[in-house]
């Protein structure tokens, strides 16, 4: 999760093997936006190549698409000089979909559900089912004989495309189905974590956070950037909708949530290999901890 200390153990871990960093944070493309977002300092960018950081103006929209786009060809580029690509963030869509693809089924029609759903009512579930058997074998073996709802997108999707949805699906696979990855999510005991969250946003406003939410409001900010976590509560003090103090207690507030949320999504995904991290303990010395008890096992 966000202050757990990703961007330290990452650029250890980039010194014990040839890699190049690929960001996984939404927010981290947007230029001028440094402080809020807790991009690496600017001698960690400088030693190690990174990618997708500081691509686009604040008034720019940024898609889970164009994200995916951007990393695959970063991710290319990485393999041809031999190197190996580290993918680093906690943006979780993001990760998500540049690991297991998205899939980018038909419009839904309305008629056309209708239609079947009335067919099911008059001669039952059944005959739906062993239609889709025979034009898309593979999803039926997936979807129980009376899931409806799932068995009537399938057929629609089948009848709008004249293709199998589990063909689709395979078309828009990500990278899980091209490479051997490895995802590893770091934990720390919940009290410690809040308390480094709570330092680090100590340290975000010490630093100028204010100053860099003002410039940004005197630009043409996009939904997106609008919306980032400490930018947007930062922008309701210069507004004077609350003074500094409310501010920072908002601030601190919403990134525990946050990082809350992003731990329960990782958790969903029987795949991530958890590491234990202790207040404390050097980035260093975790980066060999990974590198001994998980890469080199």
């Amino acid at each position: 999760p966000t202050a757990i200390g990703k961007t330290g153990i990452s650029f250890e871990l980039a010194k014990l093997i040839e890699c190049e960093i690929i960001s996984c944070d939404s927010m981290q493309v947007y230029r001028g936006m440094d402080l809020g977002t807790s991009k690496p300092a600017k001698v960690l960018l400088d030693s190690i190549p990174h990618h997708l950081i500081d691509i686009i103006e604040p008034s720019e929209e940024f898609s889970v698409a164009r994200f995916r786009s951007l990393a695959e060809k970063a991710i290319e580029e990485i393999l041809f000089r031999g190197k190996t690509p580290l993918l680093v963030g906690g943006s979780g869509l993001y990760v998500k979909v540049l690991i297991d693809g998205i899939f980018e089924a038909p419009t839904t029609d309305r008629e056309l559900r209708e239609r079947l759903q009335q067919e099911a009512e008059e001669f039952g579930t059944g005959i739906l089912y062993r239609r889709l058997q025979e034009v898309d074998g593979d999803s039926a073996g997936k979807i129980h004989a009376n899931d409806l709802r799932r068995i009537i997108r399938a057929l629609e999707v089948y009848e709008k495309s004249k293709t199998p949805i589990s063909e689709l699906k395979k078309k828009t696979s990500g990278l899980s189905g091209k490479y051997d990855i490895r995802i590893f999510g770091l934990n720390m005991e919940r009290a410690a974590l809040y308390r480094r969250i709570d330092e680090r946003v100590d340290l975000m406003f010490s630093e100028g956070l204010v100053s860099e939410a003002r410039a940004l409001l005197e630009g043409n900010l996009s939904l997106t950037a609008s919306q980032a976590l400490g930018y947007k509560e930062t922008f309701g003090y210069l507004r004077g909708e609350y003074d500094l103090e409310e501010a920072k207690r908002l601030v601190k507030r919403n990134t525990r949530h946050f990082a809350k949320r992003q731990l329960t999504w990782f958790r969903r995904d029987e795949r991530v290999e958890w590491i234990m991290v202790e207040d404390g303990e050097s980035p260093g010395i975790i980066a060999g901890r990974i590198m001994r008890e998980y890469v080199n096992k």
